[in-house]
């Protein structure tokens, strides 16, 4: 029994898959079973929660929906035990807004400062090699 290469057992299940027949088609549905296409699911606002970028937890934010008496409020924690800040009373769609916004916000903050201090190290590595430090 000789033994195969594993590329090509790949390359004759490609051949055989576009080799075969198109699918049959799909029966037609009825009209009022018709569905929208790619539709969103509703969002659970009470516990949505994302957290911002960083290297270490105790300086990460992080953003939770809470709902009570049918408002919703965010609160807004930096690190794991900090007393957060509240922002509300919100609706449901726009709680959810305002914690993709902050979050959103605090990616391109980190964005930008990543940029800068690698801009900043570079330019130091290259004043210290011009000044014969490297």
């Amino acid at each position: 029994m000789s033994q195969s290469d594993p590329t090509d057992n790949a390359l004759a299940a490609i051949a055989s898959i576009l080799d075969s027949p198109q699918p049959p088609p799909l029966p037609a549905s009825a009209p009022d079973e018709e569905k929208p296409a790619s539709l969103p699911l509703p969002l659970e606002a009470n516990g949505y929660s994302r957290s911002g970028p960083g290297p270490m937890a105790a300086l990460r934010f992080k953003w939770t929906v809470r709902e009570h008496d049918g408002a919703y409020y965010v609160d807004e924690t930096i690190g794991e035990n900090s007393m957060p800040i509240v922002s509300g009373p919100l609706d449901k769609d726009a709680a959810i807004q305002f914690v993709d916004a902050r979050e959103s916000e605090a990616h391109q903050r980190f964005e930008h400062l990543k940029q800068e201090m690698a801009g900043r190290s570079a330019a130091a590595a290259l004043v210290r090699k011009d000044s014969g430090e490297a």
